[in-house]
């Protein structure tokens, strides 16, 4: 597979057939993993990187999830490749930045990415549409066995798979959730949230992980204790996690629609309007528009199969994916004016707004 191919194939958040849910977008479980005897590769040298990389890449491909993918160097992509595989959470912006001996195999549906030389020497990650906790967990799992096969990695009996970062020390496992919570946005919820889930040994961050904005009312939310519980124990407990901000995100719009109907409307017509008529728009409002009219479709203001599309178009609206539609690098300006041209197509026989539906029909 070559990415080009890679990126003109849907992926699991951009394919309209696969299944969405309301509120939880997307399930992701990364695991770092690194090399008995090896340095990390912030400390490797320039030949020890090569001979990791090429290794470490070698045993990837050949695991059966990952044939027939896509096995590159980040150093032979594109400024703009790389942009569409961060767009697609298929790898991390610090990846994007690699120089040499790094790269990515991902799997031909998009669903399994592994990182090479990023801060560990392996970054294994799954991706499932939807509220898919356990079988993120199950597809990892397998292919984190299938590598212990050929490769010895740093194990401690006491502490754990050890790895570059010593918060990620234990299980190295990251689990998370990204989640559409724009009832808490707007009824300006999400501080106390966030200082909740803080408490329960969980952490949020934006919509591309820490250091990014929550654009469109989207948030990660994931474990951020490695040490001292079970991967099963840490899936438990952010499932929990999870199913509770899902029941105050629910809660928030049920007050929303009984306090000032009239305003949520309003809002969700107001967004409509503009991604009909728009003939300039940023990434950022693109995407909070956007998050209205899923909101809107969630509430039962338009059908509920066009929540695929929106889903579709959060991703296509950001940057790379816009430049790629071109099929060259654009300016900031004009990637407004060609994301507005095309929502507003989009939009041109979208489904009008219906506020006629009732709380008991929610």
């Amino acid at each position: 597979m070559t990415i080009a191919s890679l990126i003109d194939t849907p992926s699991e958040l951009t394919d309209s057939a696969s299944s969405k849910t309301a509120i939880v977008l997307m399930t992701r479980i990364r695991l770092a993993r690194n090399l008995a005897g090896q340095p990390f590769p912030g400390w490797a040298k320039p030949a020890q990187r090569t001979a990791i990389f090429e290794s470490c890449r070698a045993a990837v491909a050949a695991t059966s999830p990952m044939k027939r993918g896509l096995d590159i160097e980040i150093s032979d992509l594109s400024e703009l490749e790389r942009q569409i595989l961060v767009e697609r959470h298929l790898i991390s912006r610090e990846l994007s930045g690699a120089k040499a001996d790094a790269g990515v195999v991902i799997n031909k549906d998009q669903t399994f990415a592994v990182m090479i030389n990023e801060e560990d020497h392996l970054r294994i990650q799954v991706l499932r549409a939807g509220f898919q906790l356990k079988k993120a967990w199950n597809a990892i799992n397998e292919l984190d066995t299938a590598l212990e096969d050929s490769l010895d990695f740093a194990f401690s009996p006491t502490l754990g798979y050890l790895t570059a970062c010593p918060t990620n020390v234990g299980t190295a496992m990251r689990a998370s959730a990204m989640m559409h919570l724009p009832a808490l946005v707007i009824s300006n919820q999400m501080e106390k949230v966030v200082r909740a889930v803080n408490q329960l040994g969980m952490v949020v961050r934006g919509l591309f992980g820490e250091g990014s904005d929550a654009s469109g009312s989207i948030f990660q939310i994931s474990n951020q204790t490695t040490l001292g519980e079970s991967e099963e124990d840490i899936i438990k407990r952010l499932g929990s996690v999870l199913q509770s901000i899902v029941e105050h995100e629910l809660n928030a719009r049920e007050k929303l629609l009984e306090a000032d109907p009239a305003k949520l409307f309003d809002k969700i017509g107001r967004a409509h309007g503009i991604l009909q008529n728009c003939h300039l728009l940023s990434s950022s409002e693109a995407m909070n528009l956007l998050s209205l009219i899923r909101l809107g479709i969630d509430l039962g203001a338009f059908h509920d199969a066009d929540r695929s599309v929106i889903d579709r178009l959060l991703i296509e609206a950001q940057p790379g994916h816009l430049q790629h539609a071109q099929k060259r690098e654009v300016e900031p300006g004009q990637r407004d004016l060609l994301r507005a041209a095309r929502l507003r197509s989009e939009f041109a026989n979208f489904t009008r707004p219906d506020f006629s539906f009732t709380n008991e029909k929610n």
